[in-house]
């Protein structure tokens, strides 16, 4: 058995192995890391604040929050490293924002009382992750 093929056999085992002790939880994480790297986005943990950034992650959460009396649509996208609530003013739904589905946005982030937060940001939809 040459070098390579046992480096092989024993990253599969190793990646076996990490899957079985891992909760779900870490590797829908790891899935998720490894799309922001496909797309070529920022992680949302070094995102700072008033910077312009395009983030890419699945939505864990859809509310509707008034706001001044207007309502504003608030998502919570999470990437694996981290989560921002992107925020839609005057908007109380949007046709595919959905809980599970994968985004990429773009816009200038603010971070306020330790929440990160894009108002009307840009908004790609993005094929929904296959398992695998």
């Amino acid at each position: 058995m040459n070098k390579q093929s046992k480096e092989t056999k024993e990253n599969v085992l190793q990646r076996a192995l990490r899957r079985f002790a891992s909760s779900n939880a870490e590797l829908e994480s790891e899935e998720l890391q490894r799309n922001v790297r496909q797309e070529g986005a920022v992680p949302i943990r070094t995102c700072e604040d008033r910077q312009q950034v395009s983030l890419t992650g699945a939505i864990s959460a859809v509310t509707i929050t008034p706001r001044a009396g207007h309502p504003a649509l608030e998502v919570e996208l999470r990437d694996g490293s981290g989560a921002v609530t992107l925020v839609w003013l005057g908007r109380r739904q949007i046709p595919g924002i959905d809980p599970g589905q994968t985004l990429k946005v773009w816009g200038r982030i603010s971070c306020h009382e330790g929440k990160r937060l894009i108002y009307n940001p840009r908004y790609e939809l993005l094929a929904r992750p296959t398992s695998s």
